[in-house]
């Protein structure tokens, strides 16, 4: 059986193979810690994380990005725009990753000339290329690689990874931008996302939850949590205190979806078909 340490050196391996200075874009979840990781012990200080704060991104995650830079000690810079200024973004259709990473893209290449860097690497892995993600296309037009996907690395193992090298996201639950909660076909603005991530705030400060995605539809906030934890809702009181704080951010009803959370699991409404998952 491999060990994390066979697969952390197969990393390592990669970044002396392809060449420096290097940037990471770097998320604040673990994929691209663990990336990030391997490529501080490969090439030391030719090592450049940068996080773009682009206005869908919680101040959870970008704070998460900041702690991993500490811990490896690693050169971080924070490239800050507005996606909302893009309207093919905010639009909201199902292009909509792939307008975001082509926006990414240009940033971490425009970071890349400005700090002679040769090559661009995301925390992409194997699990995610189960799914439909324009995103990742996007990225890879451009010129953005993706060790852990060369190295043939999952999600289980990249964790192993984590935790055996003392990454304090080992655990941390897999995140998407803010716009993820935002039904398809309506537009994202700075009210919807506001609104979402304070009641995301809200619904792990009141129900202390490992995770959860606030789902804006109009006047409804569904609420998702891991199955597993949807027992914690079982108080009244508590659930009184939500329901006020959530409504205070503009929703009209609140609901806890009892079937829990799952990856891309937001329902649209298409007039002509109904109801879809994506």
């Amino acid at each position: 059986m491999v060990t994390e340490v066979e697969n952390l050196h197969q990393v390592i391996k990669w970044f002396g193979d392809n060449g420096k200075p290097v940037i990471v874009a770097l998320s604040g979840g673990v994929d691209s810690g663990v990336v990030a990781l391997a490529a501080k012990k490969a090439l030391g200080d030719d090592v450049i994380a940068v996080t773009a704060n682009y206005n869908t991104l919680s101040n959870d995650e970008l704070g998460s990005a900041k702690n991993v830079a500490r811990e490896l000690n690693i050169s971080h810079r924070i490239v800050t725009y507005d996606e909302l200024a893009n309207p093919l973004f905010v639009k909201n259709d199902r292009s909509r990753c792939y307008h975001c990473r082509t926006e990414l893209s240009s940033h971490l290449i425009e970071e890349a000339r400005k700090l002679g860097a040769n090559l661009i690497v995301d925390g992409t892995q194997i699990d995610d290329l189960r799914d439909v993600r324009p995103g990742i296309k996007a990225l890879k037009e451009h010129g953005i690689r993706s060790p852990l996907v060369e190295c043939g690395l999952n999600k289980k193992q990249i964790r192993a990874m984590a935790l055996k090298f003392g990454l304090s996201v080992f655990n941390r639950p897999s995140n998407s931008c803010l716009a993820s909660r935002i039904p398809v076909g309506m537009p994202v603005t700075y009210h919807s996302l506001k609104r979402i991530e304070n009641s995301e705030i809200a619904v792990k400060a009141v129900f202390d939850v490992s995770q959860v995605r606030v789902r804006d539809h109009g006047d409804i906030a569904r609420i998702e949590v891991p199955k597993e934890e949807l027992k914690k809702f079982f108080d009244p009181a508590k659930l009184d205190i939500l329901n006020m704080q959530i409504k205070k951010h503009g929703f009209k009803y609140v609901t806890i979806d009892i079937g829990g959370y799952s990856s891309g699991n937001l329902s649209i409404l298409d007039n002509s078909r109904g109801i879809k998952k994506v």
